[in-house]
Protein backbone atom coordinates (compact mmCIF):
# COMPACT_ATOMS: atom_id res chain seq x y z
CA UNK A 1 0.00 0.00 0.00
CA UNK A 2 1.06 3.55 -0.92
CA UNK A 3 1.78 5.18 2.38
CA UNK A 4 1.77 9.36 3.02
CA UNK A 5 5.78 9.17 3.25
CA UNK A 6 5.75 7.25 0.18
CA UNK A 7 3.66 9.69 -1.34
CA UNK A 8 6.02 12.57 -0.28
CA UNK A 9 8.94 10.36 -1.40
CA UNK A 10 7.39 10.35 -4.85
CA UNK A 11 6.52 13.50 -5.22
CA UNK A 12 10.06 15.15 -4.31
CA UNK A 13 11.68 12.70 -6.80
CA UNK A 14 9.13 13.88 -9.67
CA UNK A 15 8.37 17.76 -8.27
CA UNK A 16 11.14 19.03 -6.02
CA UNK A 17 9.22 18.81 -3.14
CA UNK A 18 6.95 16.74 -0.62
CA UNK A 19 4.00 18.30 -1.20
CA UNK A 20 2.31 16.83 2.05
CA UNK A 21 -1.12 18.75 2.45
CA UNK A 22 -1.95 17.72 -0.93
CA UNK A 23 -0.95 13.50 -0.01
CA UNK A 24 -2.89 14.91 3.14
CA UNK A 25 -6.32 16.41 1.43
CA UNK A 26 -6.20 13.07 -1.02
CA UNK A 27 -6.42 10.50 1.39
CA UNK A 28 -8.14 12.73 4.59
CA UNK A 29 -11.35 10.08 5.26
CA UNK A 30 -8.33 6.64 4.72
CA UNK A 31 -9.91 5.03 7.60
CA UNK A 32 -12.37 7.07 8.90
CA UNK A 33 -16.53 5.79 8.85
CA UNK A 34 -18.04 5.19 6.19
CA UNK A 35 -15.16 4.80 4.00
CA UNK A 36 -12.14 3.04 5.85
CA UNK A 37 -9.67 2.23 3.12
CA UNK A 38 -12.61 2.69 0.64
CA UNK A 39 -12.01 6.59 1.02
CA UNK A 40 -9.84 6.56 -2.46
CA UNK A 41 -13.43 6.80 -4.21
CA UNK A 42 -14.13 10.24 -2.48
CA UNK A 43 -11.62 12.18 -4.30
CA UNK A 44 -9.50 10.30 -6.42
CA UNK A 45 -10.70 11.14 -9.66
CA UNK A 46 -10.42 13.52 -12.38
CA UNK A 47 -12.94 15.97 -10.27
CA UNK A 48 -10.14 15.33 -7.32
CA UNK A 49 -7.48 16.17 -8.79
CA UNK A 50 -9.26 19.69 -10.29
CA UNK A 51 -10.15 20.61 -6.78
CA UNK A 52 -6.60 19.91 -5.20
CA UNK A 53 -5.22 21.91 -8.25
CA UNK A 54 -8.21 24.91 -7.05
CA UNK A 55 -7.44 24.43 -3.39
CA UNK A 56 -3.43 23.88 -4.12
CA UNK A 57 -2.32 25.24 -6.89
CA UNK A 58 -1.61 24.25 -10.60
CA UNK A 59 1.41 22.08 -9.86
CA UNK A 60 -1.02 20.14 -7.14
CA UNK A 61 -3.41 18.70 -9.64
CA UNK A 62 -0.27 17.23 -11.51
CA UNK A 63 0.85 16.10 -7.75
CA UNK A 64 -2.57 14.57 -7.24
CA UNK A 65 -2.65 12.74 -10.51
CA UNK A 66 0.56 10.74 -9.83
CA UNK A 67 -1.11 10.08 -6.10
CA UNK A 68 -4.02 9.07 -7.54
CA UNK A 69 -2.23 6.60 -10.66
CA UNK A 70 -0.22 5.16 -7.72
CA UNK A 71 -3.12 4.18 -5.53
CA UNK A 72 -5.75 3.32 -8.85
CA UNK A 73 -2.68 0.64 -9.88
CA UNK A 74 -2.96 -1.11 -6.31
CA UNK A 75 -6.91 -1.22 -7.06
CA UNK A 76 -5.52 -3.22 -9.98
CA UNK A 77 -6.25 -0.59 -12.57
CA UNK A 78 -3.74 -0.09 -15.65
CA UNK A 79 -3.27 2.99 -17.85
CA UNK A 80 -5.21 1.30 -20.51
CA UNK A 81 -8.58 2.22 -18.39
CA UNK A 82 -10.45 4.55 -18.52
CA UNK A 83 -9.31 7.20 -15.73
CA UNK A 84 -11.91 7.84 -13.08
CA UNK A 85 -14.13 10.82 -13.80
CA UNK A 86 -15.55 11.56 -10.29
CA UNK A 87 -16.58 9.24 -7.74
CA UNK A 88 -19.80 8.11 -9.33
CA UNK A 89 -17.76 6.73 -12.01
CA UNK A 90 -14.99 5.23 -9.65
CA UNK A 91 -17.51 3.45 -7.98
CA UNK A 92 -18.87 2.23 -11.32
CA UNK A 93 -15.52 1.06 -12.65
CA UNK A 94 -15.45 -1.21 -9.69
CA UNK A 95 -12.39 0.48 -7.90
CA UNK A 96 -14.54 1.46 -5.03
Amino acid sequence: MSTFEAHCQESILRFGQAFEAVHRWLDEFAGKPPYGMRHRRVRHHKAGMGEAKALFGDIAGEVARHHIISDLKEEGWTENDPFPRDEQHYVKMGLF
